[in-house]
């Protein structure tokens, strides 16, 4: 895809992405069920999370592509840098990730991840915003241009450190409300929670890896061009 090609499509991509966070963050409170959106705001919750990473990972792709039509390769390169270590890491595994467990549960029994009250908060456009349109999102990333990946140990860790960060949130929120930020882990036991933790960062692992083989078979060990 030619450069400024790219650069239109990550600058709507990010406008996109600022346009539902400013909506998600902007809903009015009258209209919230009391039990939503009380301690930690909207911040607890790994759909909001994903959407502000994914506005700054557009935001830093196209900066890149911007420095790259203006020949300033020496800073563009630290940028994609940042930008590729940002999609490998978080931005496609974690919106995959949201997407994929999202819609499973909703299917399966949608009041353990999105009471049925959420409907007269969040328009059906919004929902899909967040938990639907991520996906190709994404996908599409890994079509329009290669990344690097760091090497697996690297990137595994990093992935890891940041699925930890957010638990110690959701637990620290538990310890100080007693009302968990997904109605699913009510039905836990300890153990019980502790296992589907460990099987959520399994899943999450693998669409970390899932993205690395997209990106192979794709680009192959494609090297950039400045």
């Amino acid at each position: 895809m030619e450069i400024s090609t790219l650069a239109t499509y990550h600058c709507l991509a990010f406008v996109w992405y600022f346009f539902v966070a400013y909506s998600i963050m902007h809903v009015r409170t009258e209209e919230r069920p009391s039990e939503v959106f009380l301690y930690g705001g909207q911040w607890k919750y790994l759909t909001v999370l994903n959407l502000v990473l994914q506005a700054v990972f557009y935001g830093v792709s196209f900066l890149a592509d911007v420095l790259r039509l203006i020949k300033k390769l020496r800073c563009a390169k630290c940028v994609i840098s940042s930008r590729d270590l940002l999609f490998s890491v978080l931005a496609f595994p974690v919106s995959t990730f949201v997407s994929i467990s999202f819609w499973t549960l909703y299917t399966y029994n949608r009041e353990l991840v999105y009471p049925k009250s959420l409907d007269g908060v969040i328009p059906l456009w919004l929902n899909h915003a967040m938990h639907t349109v991520v996906l190709p999102f994404a996908v599409l990333e890994i079509l329009a241009t290669p990344h690097r990946y760091p090497a697996k140990k690297k990137g595994l860790i990093l992935l890891g450190f940041v699925a930890f960060l957010y638990i110690c949130w959701v637990l620290w929120i538990y310890s100080v409300t007693g009302e968990w930020v997904y109605p699913l882990f009510a039905l836990f036991s300890p153990a019980g929670l502790a296992a589907f933790f460990a099987g959520s960062l399994a899943v999450i692992f693998s669409f970390y890896n899932f993205g690395e083989f997209l990106n192979r078979m794709i680009w192959g060990q494609s090297k950039f061009c400045f």
